[in-house]
């Protein structure tokens, strides 16, 4: 089918601080749905056991590889089609849209594959024991195949991002987490005619509705959008294409990846303490990224509006946008610290009632969040030097916080101080790297601006 209209660049005429509230609302609360599709499946996982509730916190890391894989993809795509919009290039919107939903497909099918092959080993190799392995398989063994439904419809939502349409994938997410939270307690404690399932229930639950969103993103990318060629392209053309999203994809997505595997080894240092201890900061590190929804609803907010700009050559719009984004991050940054210091052990015991778990959850939040304000600055540096076709930049930053500094220095702190050397490692990292990216951001961005002709540079 051959699009039918042009898409035109939303982002780039609007006050600059008018257009990022306006597009970050919508995704604040698309991005909490998908929260609370995590904090739902703690939830009535927790009310299994202790060890149910351990081997849902191992898979996590896990997890977050394969998200971090969709997210990276998603990432290099938003990135190359907001340019071609703000270029006002249809043609190429269209092929890159349909070619990064065709790549996104094939590298799925890989991970899928591999995964199921080496289950057992991963899960062995971060630390987890013999009574928790049939709970882990449980739900991974339904989790993995159902994975293409997580891949796909997160780099189509975000082309629909690239669009300067915030709201529409923020709604496909919130119907996700509708479909998941009516099904979780029907599927696991087998309510009604419902069998009692278990952790593979809760996996059922998911790759149901995650299945739904797929259908929804590429049926508006397709009818509404024009967005998708179903036409065989050229080898010629289909290589142009992937080595464009790739070339930002593939560190956003080795970027995106780091974070989980630095958190398996975490994990794993965390497993000498036992089981309730694994609990606690798994249930922690999920109320933690429910938090930062604000911060990752402006940081997915600010990349298409970077790419149109950019596109459009509107770069001093890219600095001011920049500069209020970062100075946002850090008193959000600020109040979420003041917020899990205060309240951390009411919201611990939401989850479950074991001392050691409330303890160690409790301890996380007094002192990981420290951390947390530059951290904010971290996440936004990170995602507007990918737009701006930084993305080495971007890994190295990570690479800095998670394996140069969480994780040797949690590893110390674990021997030395006990579990909350951990914590205290994690908070250091926050610190030291988001000082870091923001005065290479900075850099960055002034010698940008002199090339464009401008003077103004990025202050907080």
């Amino acid at each position: 089918m051959e699009p039918r209209k042009n898409k035109k660049a939303q982002l780039i005429q609007e006050p600059v601080g008018q257009t990022l509230v306006i597009t970050t609302l919508p995704m604040i609360f698309g991005i909490l749905a998908m929260m609370a599709f995590n904090l739902v499946d703690t939830f009535f996982i927790g009310r299994l056991g202790t060890i149910q509730l351990a081997a849902i916190s191992f898979t996590f890391p896990v997890i977050m590889i394969v998200s971090s894989l969709a997210m990276g993809l998603g990432v290099g795509a938003s990135a190359v089609i907001s340019r071609a919009i703000g270029q006002g290039d249809h043609d190429k919107v269209v092929r890159l849209t349909t070619d990064s939903l065709f790549l996104a497909l094939v590298i799925v099918i890989v991970f899928i594959t591999a995964g199921l092959i080496l289950l057992e080993p991963i899960f062995r190799l971060i630390g987890v024991t013999a009574d928790i392995m049939p709970y882990v398989k449980q739900y991974m063994n339904i989790w993995l195949p159902g994975m293409i439904f997580l891949v796909i419809p997160m780099v189509g939502n975000n082309a629909i991002r690239a669009t300067g349409d915030t709201l529409t994938p923020s709604l496909i997410m919130i119907f996700a987490v509708t479909i998941n939270a009516v099904l979780d307690p029907l599927l696991i404690f087998g309510i009604g005619f419902f069998p009692r399932l278990g952790l593979a229930g809760a996996a059922i639950a998911t790759v149901t509705a995650r299945a739904l969103t797929m259908v929804l993103s590429l049926y508006i990318l397709y009818h509404r959008e024009k967005m998708i060629a179903l036409c065989i392209p050229k080898i010629t053309s289909l290589i142009a294409s992937w080595k464009q999203i790739l070339f930002i994809g593939i560190p956003a997505a080795a970027t995106n990846m780091i974070t989980p595997v630095a958190m398996g080894i975490i994990t794993r240092i965390i497993a000498q303490f036992g089981a309730p201890a694994v609990a606690g900061a798994g249930v922690a590190t999920r109320v933690e990224a429910f938090g930062h929804i604000v911060i990752m609803a402006l940081y997915t907010a600010l990349g298409p509006f970077v790419g149109q700009n950019w596109g459009a050559n509107k770069f001093g719009r890219v600095q001011k946008a920049v500069r209020l984004s970062q100075r946002f991050g850090l008193l959000w940054g600020l109040g979420l610290t003041t917020l899990l210091m205060v309240f951390g052990n009411s919201i611990a015991a939401l989850f479950n009632n074991d001392p050691k778990f409330i303890r160690v959850a409790t301890d996380y939040f007094r002192i990981l969040p420290v951390g947390y304000p530059l951290g904010s600055v971290l996440i936004i540096s990170t995602g507007v030097l990918n737009v701006l076709h930084k993305p080495y930049h971007s890994a190295f930053l990570t690479v800095m916080r998670t394996l140069l500094l969480f994780v040797p220095l949690a590893y110390i702190g674990s021997k030395v101080i006990g579990i909350e050397g951990i914590f205290i490692a994690g908070a250091a990292a926050h610190i030291i790297s988001g000082s870091a990216a923001y005065f290479w951001l900075k850099r960055i961005m002034n010698i940008e601006s002199r090339k464009q002709g401008t003077n103004t540079g990025i202050t907080i």
